[in-house]
């Protein structure tokens, strides 16, 4: 169960990956314009994160959520856990939660690079 486990949220991490490299593709005008107006690395490097923790939010809300409901239907198949065992809860999210930013990095590191001159070209 822990190679599913692993396996999913490599699954998760490639899906993130993949919306935020599209979002950041859609933004490239924006962020063009932002990085000739004066914006900084790390401000278009915060300005993606941010999105990519808005999207991550919801999800762990509602997995935590989930799993606990989970954990109760699957009680006999938990050895040496309680269902509600809040540090094994504790940790999965912030797991997933390092794994979602850990994805999104990319797509902002390649974001914070635009050229304002490419970007702009085609307006």
């Amino acid at each position: 169960s822990g190679f599913f486990g692993l396996l999913a949220a490599l699954i998760a991490a490639i899906g993130l990956y993949g919306v935020m490299s599209y979002l950041v593709s859609q933004r490239t005008n924006e962020i063009g314009i932002r990085v000739a107006l004066g914006a900084q690395r790390g401000d278009v490097l915060s300005l993606v994160l941010r999105k990519a923790a808005l999207l991550l939010a919801p999800g762990l809300v509602l997995g935590a959520l989930l799993s606990v409901v989970a954990a109760q239907a699957a009680r006999a198949m938990l050895f040496g856990l309680k269902p509600s065992d809040p540090g094994v809860l504790v940790a999965a999210i912030t797991g997933l939660g390092f794994i979602g930013l850990l994805s999104s990095f990319l797509p902002a590191r390649r974001a914070t690079r635009v050229d304002p001159m490419v970007a702009l070209r085609y307006e």
